[in-house]
C-alpha cells in the first residue's frame, strides 16, 4: 500500500456548519474522506480559491437568501454555525429529525425515502 495515512473528518453528518468564506449555510448529509468530485468542478474554482485535494469534502443540504441547493465544500472552508436556527432546505426531513445543540439527530435508515 502507498497510502496508508488514515482521514479524521472535523465535522459529522448533522452538523450545521457554514461556509468560511461564501454566506451560505447548510447541514451535512454525507463526507468523502479525500476529493472526489470531477475535475472540471474543481478547475472551475479560481486557482488562489481552490481547496486542496488532500482534505474531506462534504456534502450539505444548503441554503442561502435567496435558494436551496446541495453543496460539496471542503473541509478547510467551513465552520460550524453557532447560530442555533434551523436549516429550511426542503429535504431535511428526508434525512434528519430534531435540531439539538447544532446538531440534526438521523433517522433510521428504514424510515429514509
Amino acid at each position: 500500500m502507498t497510502d496508508t495515512l488514515e482521514r479524521n473528518a472535523k465535522f459529522q453528518i448533522g452538523q450545521v456548519v457554514k461556509h468560511r468564506l461564501y454566506p451560505f449555510r447548510g447541514v451535512i448529509f454525507d463526507v468523502d474522506p479525500t476529493f472526489a468530485n470531477t475535475e472540471e468542478w474543481l478547475e472551475a474554482i479560481p486557482e488562489n480559491l481552490r481547496p486542496k485535494r488532500d482534505q474531506p469534502f462534504y456534502y450539505l443540504l444548503a441554503e442561502n437568501t435567496e435558494s436551496y441547493y446541495e453543496a460539496y465544500v471542503s473541509e478547510q472552508n467551513l465552520l460550524p454555525d453557532d447560530s442555533g436556527k434551523a436549516i429550511g432546505h426542503p429535504q431535511i426531513t428526508d434525512y434528519f429529525g430534531e435540531l439539538n445543540n447544532g446538531f440534526y439527530s438521523l433517522k433510521s435508515s428504514n424510515t429514509l425515502n
